[in-house]
């Protein structure tokens, strides 16, 4: 089956003319998926420029990280369900969608990122300068910067391309 097929199909099933037909709901579903959009980006941004030296050079990163890290989860998960229910009330127009295709490489990669960067940091013998990629850390935090604001793009451009 086609992502084409797949998309028709959903678009017709009673669930997703359900979600259209409902005049609230995706309107609260899009304003909780751009609330969960600014926990993921305020938490990277946080974490992110203290890895880099530039914010909160006052405390240690694993407390930096340890604080943030539990509301970028949250808020992924929160995305990922409010995602689904955008998706789900119009597939088609979100499945063939490139900037779609674009966000979610993005996204993944920006979590993979965040699980191999930032767990490290929570072990309580980790010392940035003695790390094994220790030169990393700073071009890392920036990379994964700019993962999530250009996440925040493609999810903008996805409603015009």
């Amino acid at each position: 089956m086609s992502v084409e097929q797949f998309a028709s199909n959903l678009y017709s099933s009673e669930l997703s003319t359900s979600i259209r037909e409902a005049t609230w709901i995706i309107p609260t579903v899009q304003s909780i998926h751009i609330i969960a959009i600014a926990g993921v980006v305020g938490s990277a941004i946080v974490m992110d420029l203290r890895l880099a030296g530039v914010l909160a050079t006052d405390e240690t990163p694993q407390a930096v990280v340890r604080r943030h890290l539990p509301w970028m989860w949250t808020s992924l998960a929160i995305l990922l369900c409010s995602g689904l229910v955008l998706g789900m009330a119009e597939p088609y127009r979100v499945l063939t969608n490139t900037a779609f295709w674009a966000k979610m490489a993005l996204v993944l990669t920006g979590f993979v990122l965040t699980l191999l960067f930032r767990y490290p940091i929570l072990h309580p013998e980790y010392r940035a300068e003695h790390a094994r990629a220790a030169a990393l850390v700073k071009p890392l935090a920036w990379a994964s910067l700019g993962i999530w604001i250009v996440v925040i793009f493609c999810g903008r451009w996805i409603a015009y391309l």
